[in-house]
């Protein structure tokens, strides 16, 4: 196959915000993985790790919705602007209070939820704000460079952090990460103003406005259904806090093996979104979002099973790969079928699923880990997903069955 210049990259103003999303969330993720060493470092409890679930999820649960009627109502640009700038100044909170020995466990939950509410507003401002930057015929390959924009940065951000913990300590990797918010900053200066629509009965940021985005997802199985089985993946898969105890305990392994066992994914995603970055015309794009999810339970539970370090890894890498494709595919789905003024509220409802489960599952799974171990807790995760996948593929077999090149309603594409 010949490689070429992935369209969505001609279009400058994309490829600024793609530009810096892939720095910037190379901070957030030495960030993310270095909040889980530290913790650790500060108790041996797993229920302590998972406890970082709950930190993020119960601002997505309630600032998501609001933050999707902001986007919706409000320039979304500018909303970005100020979700980077206080995310910067949590990470420089974290690390201030890491570099003077204050820190404690309640700092950590604390910062980390204040954090999730910047992200409340941001995700919704930020997804939709991508159709705006290209044409609705390059909106599949957009998301496949956004994803490889996030999955680079977070092979990045781990290896880099168990090294930054292990040479520079803990509090450098967080001013790292305050720094790198600076890299969106400046392609929001660069991208000038984004012209967006608003609906001609636009009802405002209020319960009304909140119940039409509602409405619209709840009227579109489609759609719909791609947000349960993520929820459904994400929730009984996800054993990313369980990490360090695999590391440590399981594998027994250091910082900087635990840096790079943690980037993992991340290979294995920008893999996956480079093979589908280079695909012109993707169909069958239901089947293949199944089959993804299926693959993501399965590599979850020969990763629970993994006694060596490079099975461990590629087991990891494979559940990247897949979650990648899945993660394209349900995007595009999403925004390509939803109206321009509708897609800050839908992309809110979105998040909370897309949020929740992850972040809930590493709550689950804090706590299965607590009374029967962590390889435990990552195995029966791995099967809960799959069964999932099954039972979703039953109740709306036209997700399966969906090709992507079915007629797209009035008024969803970018123009």
């Amino acid at each position: 196959m010949r490689l070429h210049i992935p369209p969505a990259l001609k279009h400058r103003r994309f490829f600024y915000l793609w530009l810096g999303l892939m720095i910037s969330v190379a901070g957030t993720q030495m960030q993310i993985w270095a909040l889980f060493w530290h913790i650790r470092e500060l108790t041996d409890q797993p229920i302590a790790l998972g406890g970082i679930g709950a930190a993020r999820i119960l601002p997505v649960i309630v600032f998501s919705l609001i933050g999707g009627a902001v986007a919706d109502s409000y320039n979304r640009r500018a909303i970005i602007f100020v979700t980077q700038t206080v995310a910067a100044l949590t990470a420089l909170g974290l690390a201030l209070l890491t570099d003077t020995g204050q820190i404690s466990l309640w700092h950590i939950y604390a910062l980390t939820a204040l954090q999730a509410v910047a992200i409340a507003f941001d995700g919704p401002a930020r997804q939709a704000l991508v159709p705006n930057l290209v044409p609705a015929k390059d909106l599949p390959n957009a998301f496949s460079m956004t994803s490889i924009a996030f999955q680079t940065g977070s092979i990045v951000g781990p290896a880099l952090s168990g090294f930054a913990i292990a040479f520079a300590g803990q509090a450098a990797v967080y001013y790292i990460n305050a720094v790198s918010f600076v890299a969106v900053i400046l392609a929001l200066v660069l991208i000038g103003s984004v012209s967006q629509t608003f609906g001609k009965d636009s009802k405002g940021v209020n319960l009304l406005s909140i119940r039409d985005g509602i409405r619209f997802i709840l009227g579109r199985p489609i759609i719909f259904s791609t947000m349960i089985l993520d929820f459904i993946a994400t929730f009984f898969a996800s054993a990313n806090t369980l990490m360090p105890i695999v590391a440590r305990d399981v594998l027994k392994v250091g910082v900087v093996e635990y840096g790079w066992l943690s980037a993992a994914q991340s290979v294995g995603a920008v893999l996956a979104a480079l093979v589908v970055s280079q695909v012109q015309d993707l169909r069958k794009q239901g089947m293949l979002f199944m089959v993804s999810v299926v693959v993501f339970g399965a590599a979850t539970i020969v990763f629970g099973l993994s006694r060596f370090f490079v099975l461990a890894w590629c087991a990891l890498a494979v559940t990247g790969a897949s979650d990648s494709v899945s993660t394209i595919i349900r995007n595009t789905i999403r925004q390509i079928r939803t109206p321009d003024e509708l897609r800050g509220r839908m992309t809110s409802v979105n998040q909370i699923f897309f949020q929740g489960g992850p972040q809930l599952g590493e709550i689950e799974a804090g706590l299965v880990a607590q009374f029967f171990g962590a390889p435990f807790a990552i195995v029966s995760g791995g099967i809960g997903c799959m069964l999932g996948a099954l039972w979703i593929s039953r109740k709306w077999p036209q997700l399966t069955s969906y090709n992507g090149d079915e007629p797209v309603p009035a008024g969803a594409t970018a123009d």
